[in-house]
């Protein structure tokens, strides 16, 4: 093998390596931002996944032209990491401008095609920066340990500076940057291999700059017509009057000087009249919710009274209220109207707090400024399990938007609002004879109500409460169903308020103790009382029969469970097979099922970039490429790509509750996990000669799993009101070892793999990007059924047969 010609010195890449990582973990972080503005985040899920197989296609590339590429190190390095920053941009601009919508590929099989090619184009990056990353770690077999350390470093470097950039700077901006860092990466590589000629130290600095000029409109998400901010700008008058953008979301505000914004979810059909002028709030184009003008005529927010969630207010005056998801302020400004004394507001995302708060506090009212109000930027779990204070009333109404639940694009979101840990915690922060309200969006059939219902009766029984028949009331509107649920018996008095409340507003009681058939589906008509059927027989001895024969899974979701929103039953395909291409499927839950096509493309996909180059590496019958090596080769790196990410994932998730903010969370933990396995990986060069270096790391890995997954939550507890700062050290110092010993398997099977067959290198290189791709979804599925626990059991497994099947 000749070196390439260009290069004077093979010194090894390690910034370069480094830096091309940083950019690619947080392109990939960021193309779920874009993606979750224009389409839903559930195909920005299955889209970007699918786009990682770039990896992937990386391995086959290098396995089937390996010699020359090797030939040519330097300037196929080099030549690779240009292509990744130009693909950056331009795989992005093609994807938007490929006409996918993807809710006509229920009835448009065009929209097929169009979904094909936005996986190539945004396949096109990641292939590129795998070339770079593979070329290294097959010219420098001998210091795969140091490559593969930088490139972890680079991931855990990339993930955290995007999360701080986006709080700094638009997408499309961000975007214009990681560009720059692309081509900064190649003007490393050209100083680190010392590169000719020598012009290219000065036209790449400058190329660099070229990102600036790309219009902004090029680099915009363009929003899907069928979010709820598309389909507000088709009404005359509407028109976004400011914008803020963080990794939380992109936040619209819109005012209405036409047809008025008019939301007030479920208003009663006997209301005189509807709520005064209002400013819409949107979330990466969905909602809305809305800050209401309140200019001291009670008479205007009248409209306040006549929703669902009022009905607590009527049964008694509370003292202490506590609102979960404060979003635009209409429930804190329910609560003032109907005479709350004190109230506490909970909400998570700090620029909706300011725009409230500060930018319309006029507006408002000064609604957050009031004497007996306070409000606190926080995640709603995170708060509930440190204050102290105890209260009257628990508000938590209807925190998502009801398109998007509607169409069940939340089954693939975690929510640790509605599990039954969460009830619990809730339950404990209540006064006695304080009420627990949960409002959730009307959908048909039902599956919301019922299944907060079964989850609410679950958490009663396990603190130990014989009676929860007598402890819930649950109403309902033509739109809006509220669950009410006591820290003690309902008594004779708060019923006659309730059915007052109701007959008033044509409100339908659904359930509350001692109700009579008779006096359910009276005002807003179903077919059948649904959700009266579904709360007797969930309060009845067949329960068990009722949730396994219902169209729907209402199992109650956990905190090792978190997916409320997972609807759907495999017993309900027929049914959406039916429907197909007649405009009903989004009426059932097609986010799961999203997810399943996702596996089934990743295997199939994947299956191919694997098995090519097996054939390939066959028909060479290259001696050092034995049959039984080949099959070591690909189970060992098969279950180290499956295993790295399971651990990661289920982990990110146990790590949510304690540090009271899933973006924390994501950000602290993913960060911990990749620079401390990249030590892990430096370090692994000592343990080259070690035979038992596997084995060692897989002891540490299975060691500490099993004590995290079974004593983390006990550890948690005590600790859970420690300051920020302390709970990020101590999620750092947990995760370290654990993270330092996964860092050490896979560059010790690369560099054994390069001592008998170097040829494998390039396809065990593809092999773990593929299963790093199939990882990710089968994680989540795993955990959708069997609980995050069993994801890490799992990867303990997975650990164990890479051990066994390691390269000889």
């Amino acid at each position: 093998m000749q070196p390439s010609p260009v290069t004077a010195n093979t010194s090894l890449p390690r910034y370069s390596v480094l830096l091309a990582s940083a950019t690619a973990l947080a392109y990939e972080i960021l193309l779920v931002r874009l993606f979750s503005i224009s389409h839903w985040h559930h195909y920005a899920y299955m889209i970007i996944s699918l786009a990682l197989l770039g990896y992937g296609i990386s391995g086959a590339f290098l396995a089937l032209f390996q010699r020359r590429l090797q030939a040519h190190f330097s300037a196929a390095y080099l030549v690779n990491l240009v292509l990744f920053a130009a693909a950056m941009p331009l795989g992005y601009l093609l994807a938007g401008k490929s006409g996918f919508s993807p809710e006509e590929i229920l009835w448009d099989p065009g929209q097929w095609a169009r979904l094909a090619a936005i996986y190539l184009y945004l396949a096109l990056p990641f292939l590129f920066v795998a070339n770079a990353i593979g070329l290294a770690l097959m010219q420098y077999r001998d210091n795969v340990g140091r490559i593969y350390a930088a490139d972890l470093l680079g991931a855990g470097l990339g993930s955290l500076g995007i999360v701080a950039l986006l709080f700094m700077v638009f997408p499309a901006s961000a975007l214009r940057l990681l560009t720059a860092l692309g081509i900064g990466a190649a003007w490393l590589a050209v100083l680190e291999l010392r590169m000719r000629p020598a012009a290219l130290r000065v036209a790449l600095p400058l190329a660099a700059l070229l990102p600036v000029l790309l219009p902004t409109a090029w680099l915009e998400p363009a929003m899907s017509p069928y979010k709820g901010l598309s389909e507000a700008l088709n009404i005359s008058g509407t028109r976004v009057i400011e914008q803020h953008s963080s990794p939380l979301g992109l936040i619209s505000v819109t005012e209405h000087t036409g047809i008025p914004l008019r939301h007030a979810p479920g208003l009663s059909l006997t209301a005189s009249a509807g709520p005064p002028e209002q400013l819409g709030i949107f979330v990466d184009g969905d909602g809305p919710s809305a800050i209401t003008a309140a200019g001291g005529d009670a008479a205007a927010l009248a409209f306040l009274d006549q929703l669902t969630w009022a009905l607590p207010y009527h049964l008694k005056r509370p003292g202490r209220v506590l609102i979960l998801g404060a979003g635009g302020g209409s429930e804190v400004l329910q609560a003032r109207q109907l005479g709350a004394g004190h109230i506490d507001a909970v909400e998570l995302n700090p620029q909706i707090v300011t725009l409230v708060k500060d930018t319309y506090a006029d507006f408002a009212g000064h609604l957050l400024d009031a004497d007996n109000v306070r409000i606190f930027t926080a995640e709603a779990r995170g708060f509930v399990s440190t204050t102290t204070d105890r209260y009257d009333l628990i508000q938590v109404a209807l925190v998502d938007s009801f398109s998007a639940s509607s169409a069940g694009l939340y089954a693939l979101s975690e929510s640790y609002l509605y599990t039954v840990e969460a009830l619990q915690a809730y339950l404990s922060k209540l006064s006695a004879d304080g009420y627990l309200a949960i409002s959730r969006w009307i959908k048909m059939p039902s599956r919301d109500a019922p299944k907060l219902f079964a989850t609410a009766i679950t958490a009663l029984e396990k603190l130990g409460i014989d009676d929860p028949q007598n402890r819930l009331a649950l109403i309902r509107s033509w739109q809006t169903s509220t669950l009410l649920i006591k820290n003690g018996r309902f008594d004779a008095a708060e019923l006659e308020a309730l059915r007052r409340f109701c007959s008033a507003r044509s409100f339908d009681v659904a359930y509350y103790p001692g109700i009579d058939a008779a006096e359910v589906n009276r005002f807003n008509v179903m077919a059948e009382p649904q959700l009266y059927l579904a709360a007797r027989a969930l309060l009845g001895p067949e329960r068990e029969r009722f949730l396994a024969d219902y169209k729907f899974n209402l199992e109650p979701a956990t905190d090792d469970k978190p997916y409320f929103f997972r609807f759907f039953t495999w017993r309900a395909l027929p049914e959406i097979i039916t429907l197909y291409g007649r405009g009903g499927v989004p009426l059932l839950d097609t986010g799961y099922l999203i997810l399943a096509a996702t596996l089934v493309q990743a295997v199939a996909a994947s299956l191919v970039l694997i098995l090519l180059p097996l054939w390939f590496l066959r028909r060479s019958a290259a001696p050092n490429a034995a049959g039984a090596q080949r099959w070591r080769v690909l189970v060992y790196f098969s279950a180290l790509g499956l295993a790295f990410l399971f651990l990661e994932i289920a982990f990110i998730q146990k790590f949510i509750l304690f540090l009271h903010h899933p973006l924390y969370a994501v950000a602290v933990v993913l960060t911990a996990f990749l620079l401390f396995a990249g030590a892990g990986s430096l370090y692994s060069q000592r343990l080259v000669k070690a035979h038992a270096g596997v084995t060692v790391a897989v002891a540490a890995i299975t060691v500490a799993s099993l004590v995290y997954v079974f004593a983390l939550d006990r550890l948690f507890t005590p600790l859970a009101g420690l300051a920020d700062s302390l709970r990020i050290l101590v999620s750092v110092a947990l995760i370290a070892p654990l993270a330092f010993f996964m860092g050490m398997p896979f560059p010790l099977g690369i560099t054994r793999v390069g001592e008998r067959t170097p040829n494998l290198i390039p396809w065990a290189w593809g092999i773990n990007g593929c299963a790093s791709v199939i990882s990710a979804v089968l994680a989540t599925l795993l955990a959708m059924h069997f609980g995050f626990t069993v994801v890490v059991l799992a990867a303990v497994i997975l650990y164990g047969i890479a051990a066994a099947s390691m390269p000889r």
